[in-house]
């Protein structure tokens, strides 16, 4: 038995195997540059293996584009030969899966060399380096995710709409925003959503419906292991794609599905601790900022433009940021303001947070989580003043700071972002940057209706 670097033990295996005999197949899931979960089905009798020495797996599956295909400037395809490096599972992650027939489980697995060593094209090993400088620094960030989709009616021949309720096909085309009611008709839905989050251990907790027609969320419980926000995130995602389908409905995780609603974000509240558990965004006097949340404000604020990217990483996720739309615009913040882009919310003083609000559902929240902890750490090291809290309407500011305008300056800053490759780790931020470029240009290459529809009959 090779010795698993990721702390993974085979009695772990073995315990799960013994607990659930009527698992029959297992989901491995790596996940990449993009957030996707890429891997294989293996069956029961292979699980013992997978624990005693990883699996094999080719290194271009850290180098794909949103689609799956091969983006050779990475560096990960043809220029290491495509050989096969190993993935091991990590710990605590082996779970069943709800609702499936025959049944199955998954595991998470996270990618190394073949020699132990971190394979830092990895998204799991950039938090990781992230949560570790922390520790270094003796600070200890807790968080979580809130997940904003749309359920969608598989059927587009009428085009992009919301899906009829589950429970009887009622259909609603209006915006019934934290309406009780509404939620009723997707109640049998959300109850295999939640039951699939209990068997995943994950503690999904409020639904909402959302603004816009079709659009909900879902909240998670805050994480002392901001590596486990994230899991719980990724997890969640596909625990929801995969209850939808049951239910004969699309789950949607763009940014921006339908273009007169809201789009869809995903919200990293963040808070910093010390080595004794205590909350050091906490003030003493409710109202008068510490030092640290201000400076941890004032790094995420200056880190913001050049960071873009991992917030809102695809061409259609920078159709979300628009005026009055609760997606800022501006590297803002303000206190119980959802028009800015850095929230401290309302609360108990010992739950004080900062609620990260630029980044899209669409993002990889692996990413998303170690460049908020870079910005916050790069804030504090400099003792970074935020600047003058924005107060009322945000969208009518004029933030001297500026975010890029669309997805191809973006690409420009985060390539550029000595910042950024200090936050991802240079391997990471090398092929994020290649995937990003290479997409840019696909879509950039693609002729689309509104080309037809402007100029075939008038040019």
């Amino acid at each position: 038995m090779t010795q698993s670097p990721t702390g993974s033990t085979l009695q772990e295996a073995e315990d799960f195997l013994t607990a659930h005999p009527e698992i029959e197949a297992f989901d491995i899931v790596l996940h990449d540059a993009n957030g996707i979960g890429r891997g294989k089905i293996i069956r029961r009798h292979e699980l013992i293996g997978l624990y005693k020495g990883g699996r094999h797996l080719p290194i271009s599956i850290l180098g794909l584009d949103i689609v799956g295909e091969d983006v050779h400037e990475t560096g990960l395809i043809w220029d290491q030969g495509d050989g096969d490096l190993r993935a091991w599972p990590i710990p605590g992650t082996l779970k069943a899966l709800h609702g499936t027939n025959p049944p199955r489980g998954e595991v998470l697995m996270s990618m190394y060399h073949l020699d132990g060593a971190l394979m830092t094209s990895d998204p799991r090993h950039a938090l990781a380096r992230q949560v570790q400088a922390m520790a270094d620094e003796g600070l200890y960030p807790a968080g979580a995710f809130e997940l904003e989709f749309f359920l969608l009616d598989p059927d587009t021949t009428q085009g992009v709409r919301p899906a009829a309720a589950v429970l009887d096909g009622r259909r609603s085309d209006w915006t019934e925003v934290y309406s009780v009611d509404h939620l009723h008709g997707m109640e049998p839905l959300f109850s295999d959503i939640y039951r699939a989050a209990e068997a995943m251990g994950i503690k999904a907790e409020t639904v909402i419906s959302e603004y816009a027609p079709g659009q909900y969320e879902l909240t998670l419980h805050y994480r002392t292991d901001v590596m486990q926000a994230a899991d719980d995130l990724v997890r969640l995602k596909r625990i929801v794609r995969l209850q939808a389908r049951r239910h004969g409905v699309v789950a949607c995780f763009m940014a921006k599905p339908i273009e007169k609603y809201a789009g869809s974000g995903m919200h990293f509240h963040v808070s910093l601790c010390d080595a004794t558990g205590r909350n050091i965004f906490a003030e003493a006097v409710e109202g008068q900022w510490t030092d640290t949340i201000r400076h941890a404000i004032g790094g995420l604020r200056a880190t913001m433009g050049e960071s873009m990217l991992v917030f809102a990483p695809h061409g259609n996720s920078w159709r979300r940021f628009v005026g009055q739309s609760y997606a800022p615009v501006s590297p803002s913040w303000g206190v119980n303001n959802r028009s800015v882009a850095l929230r401290i919310p309302a609360g108990e003083i010992k739950a004080r947070r900062i609620e990260h609000r630029p980044s899209g559902v669409d993002a990889n929240p692996y990413l998303v989580a170690a460049t908020v902890l870079a910005g916050i750490r790069h804030g504090l090291k400099h003792q970074i003043d935020p600047g003058p809290e924005t107060t009322g309407n945000g969208y009518a500011g004029d933030d001297s700071l500026k975010i890029p305008r669309d997805w191809r300056e973006a690409i420009e800053a985060a390539t550029a972002s000595e910042f950024l490759k200090e936050a991802l780790g240079a391997d990471m931020h090398r092929t994020f940057t290649a995937i990003k470029a290479a997409e840019h240009g696909r879509v950039a290459r693609w002729i689309a209706d509104v080309d037809y529809a402007l100029y075939l009959h008038n040019v």
